[in-house]
């Protein structure tokens, strides 16, 4: 079984310059001009994400020359809150779209979710010998009353989605493995402190508290420990690079035959970071792309992706790495041949 992606597009919040939008955010400035950053999008009040997603699949399938009533598998992968609790946005997607035919599945693995998915595509097609056509839609909106653009990480988030379009056995942009490691000591990193079960919404705690920044969450989860936090910050390093052997080995090809290496649309210093941890050019990554957009959570890749395919950055039978680090936490690299 494999499955090959017949169509990207996307859908973007309005631009934003970083340097005039950050003192509304930060006053840390020079912090966030460190990152590198020029632009980030930012969705108006009343856009949603699945405003955003079911855009982004309608325009997936009109380049792909598909009707929504012939998709049979619809994923959505949010890293952030949608616009209800107690709300399956997969669904709401699927309805919104008229893909009615088509199973609905929402995948919310925080950033790792828009890579992990092409996974879920390749068991689906597998078990499902009548799906033929299954739509992934990569999608962030940021909620700003729980989380700071320019504060609750290393990176200035972004409002978009980006939709793919796969269908068995097309054999273009092919899907040939995923792997994930998941370690769960660090799921405490990044939750809101109230609105669940521990600290529901009430009259006594209206208030849920806001995404910490990561600064701040290693204090939390650490303490004073400086020795646990260099450990964890080499299990990050060392995991980034593992996941991506590890999908290498499985697809019987080396480090070395990647024409491309697309990663989350993290600061520069940390992309650059990336590319040196696994012996490779920068200009092989998407780090310029990521300074022009900001963060799109799950949609970082696919967008890249498509940017690649549009301009013909990639050719025929090139080999691209997906790659991602996500709060749960989870690595994961989707290797794909053009």
């Amino acid at each position: 079984m494999t499955y090959g992606i017949v169509a990207l597009a996307h859908t973007l919040g309005a631009v934003e310059s970083v340097s005039e939008a950050a003192p509304r955010y930060t006053a840390d400035l020079e912090r966030v001009r460190d990152w590198g950053y020029r632009n980030f999008h930012r969705a108006d009040q009343d856009t949603g994400v699945t405003d955003l997603a079911v855009s982004a699949a309608a325009a997936a399938l009109a380049k792909a020359g598909l009707s929504a009533d012939q998709v049979d598998l619809f994923v959505l992968a949010i890293p952030d809150v949608a616009e209800y609790l107690y709300w399956d946005a997969a669904a709401a997607c699927q309805a919104s779209l008229g893909a009615h035919q088509a199973e609905a599945v929402l995948v919310n693995q925080a950033c790792s979710g828009g890579v992990m998915a092409l996974d879920l595509l390749a068991g689906r097609f597998a078990t499902h010998p009548d799906y033929r056509v299954a739509v992934l839609v990569t999608a962030n909106r940021v909620c700003e009353t729980y989380k700071n653009r320019m504060e609750s990480d290393t990176s200035i988030a972004s409002d978009g989605a980006v939709a793919a379009v796969a269908v068995r056995g097309h054999s273009a942009c092919r899907w040939l493995v995923t792997e994930t490691i998941s370690d769960g000591r660090y799921a405490r990193f990044a939750r809101l402190p109230g609105g669940g079960t521990v600290q529901p919404f009430s009259s006594r705690h209206p208030d849920p508290g806001v995404v910490q920044s990561p600064f701040d969450q290693m204090q939390d989860h650490f303490g004073r420990d400086v020795r646990t936090m260099f450990a964890y910050a080499r299990r990050v390093q060392s995991n980034t690079r593992e996941v991506v052997d590890r999908a290498c080995k499985r697809a019987g090809v080396d480090i070395g035959d990647l024409r491309r290496i697309l990663h989350l649309n993290e600061n520069h210093k940390a992309l650059t970071a990336f590319a040196r941890d696994l012996g490779v050019s920068l200009d092989r990554t998407n780090a310029e792309l990521g300074m022009e957009h900001g963060h799109l959570g799950t949609a970082d890749q696919l967008f890249a992706l498509e940017r690649l395919l549009d301009e013909g950055g990639v050719d025929s039978g090139d080999l691209v790495a997906l790659t991602s680090t996500g709060t749960g936490m989870h690595w994961s690299c989707t290797l794909l041949r053009i």
